[in-house]
């Protein structure tokens, strides 16, 4: 309702509704709404319920009056009103209780006012004149609000080589621990995991969109996706098997669209084969984290992404990832399957399946469960240096290893000076 102020939210939405019991009061208030220049049409009988039920299939407007002359429980439905109206709604409860607490109470959950039955004139025209200042009102600009948003797309080598892993744990850190806000994007429509590693349902979000591109908009995003916490939203599906994916990515692109202007940071879980079908998907995209294990078949297929994305997204800034890493069992040494991509592994994570399952039994993000984990850790320095790149930094620059207290001293140079001969003990 009086909710953080989106830009180009308010295009098409209409500029009064009002959703009222008796005739009485909708017979005071229509005379005012016509003085204001609002269709009179936009008074419609009905209480609070009646505009949940409405609004939760039409965009809300502007300022809009509800009745909560027949709420039993007006605060628990004023919530429920919350959740069908867009951010920057302003809006004005009529009621016939005159109490002191119930008013604070209203006025705690984000109402602009509180009238009192019977409505009069000057009373209606007072408080929607003030009502239409305040959503006209110039709202406060912030140049560090129009920052940069910074998108990553996630991509695995190969099947189970961790990416979705990677990509909400990044999603995760991004939004609890940096604060900013973050859309995680799950492109695997049939099979995807990113729900089901936060301990969501998936909803139909993502499904809708891809049926229906056009509906995409601000409040879709805001009913779409599904909240994992205060910074960060999901968009997710878990499609049928008997339901293929008939979309030329017009949705997608959209979506990605929609998130530049709603969150600081994407992430997108991308299904390497989404590069074949769509490689339009990275147009905007800043960072791919192209995850690997150290196989024959991941050092192929490394090669043909990198060489791919040399060749159809030459701004993107690709940063190589060895997941689940076992000292002495790698089928390929480090050094080999560098020298096989031509390019340095930005980022090692060690294999820890003990944290894999604990992540898993208490429903969240593998870098959640396991901050104090080697590969907890690691999976932080990755989202430092996807910032890192975010802001301008050099790829090679943000994944370099900051040196340590220790790595000041050195040790080599230390231990080749020969310590100094202690005096002979004295002859007794």
């Amino acid at each position: 309702m009086n909710a953080p102020w989106k830009p180009g939210v308010q295009g098409n939405r209409d500029a009064f509704s009002a959703f009222i019991c008796d005739d009485a009061s909708l017979d005071v208030l229509r005379p005012v709404v016509i003085e204001m220049g609002w269709a009179p049409e936009k008074c419609n009988k009905g209480g609070l319920r009646n505009a949940v039920q409405s609004l939760s299939i039409s965009a809300s407007p502007n300022i809009l009056m509800v009745d909560l002359s027949e709420s039993g429980d007006p605060l628990s439905d004023i919530n429920a009103l919350a959740e069908v109206c867009e951010p920057g709604t302003v809006v004005i409860a009529v009621g016939q209780v005159n109490d002191v607490r119930l008013y604070r109470d209203l006025i705690a959950s984000g109402i602009h006012d509180y009238l009192l039955k019977p409505l009069s004139p000057g009373q209606l025209r007072d408080a929607l004149v003030n009502a239409q200042a305040i959503f006209s009102a110039p709202k406060q600009h912030d140049p560090q609000a129009a920052k940069r948003h910074i998108s990553t797309a996630v991509i695995g080598t190969r099947g189970g080589v961790g990416a979705s892993t990677i990509a909400t744990s990044l999603a995760w850190l991004f939004s609890a621990d940096e604060k900013m806000p973050t859309a995680l994007l799950d492109l695997d429509v049939h099979f995807g995991t990113g729900a089901l590693t936060l301990d969501l349902e998936p909803g139909r979000g993502l499904t809708d969109a891809i049926e229906n591109p056009g509906r995409i908009d601000g409040l879709f995003i805001e009913r779409a996706m599904i909240r994992a916490n205060d910074h960060l939203a999901i968009l997710s599906a878990e499609a049928p098997m008997n339901s293929p994916l008939m979309t030329d990515g017009a949705a997608f692109v959209q979506l990605e669209e929609e998130f530049r202007q709603a969150f600081e940071m994407t992430v997108i879980d991308l299904p390497r084969n989404m590069l074949i079908n769509f490689p339009h998907l990275l147009a905007d995209v800043n960072v791919v984290l192209l995850v690997t294990e150290m196989t024959l078949a991941s050092a192929r297929d490394a090669i043909r992404i990198l060489s791919w994305l040399k060749a159809n997204a030459a701004h993107i800034q690709p940063i190589v990832i060895a997941n689940k890493v076992q000292n002495g069992v790698a089928e390929i040494s480090k050094a080999d399957f560098e020298a096989s991509i031509e390019r340095k592994i930005g980022f090692t994570i060690p294999y820890d399946v003990k944290a894999a399952t604990n992540a898993a039994k208490l429903g969240q993000t593998f870098a959640d469960a396991n901050r104090s984990s080697k590969a907890g850790t690691a999976m932080r320095d990755v989202a430092k240096a996807v910032m890192g790149v975010g802001d301008g930094e050099p790829v090679d620059d943000a994944v370099k290893a900051k040196p340590s207290l220790l790595g000041k001293f050195d040790f080599k140079s230390l231990l080749s000076k020969k310590p100094a001969k202690s005096p002979a003990p004295a002859q007794g």
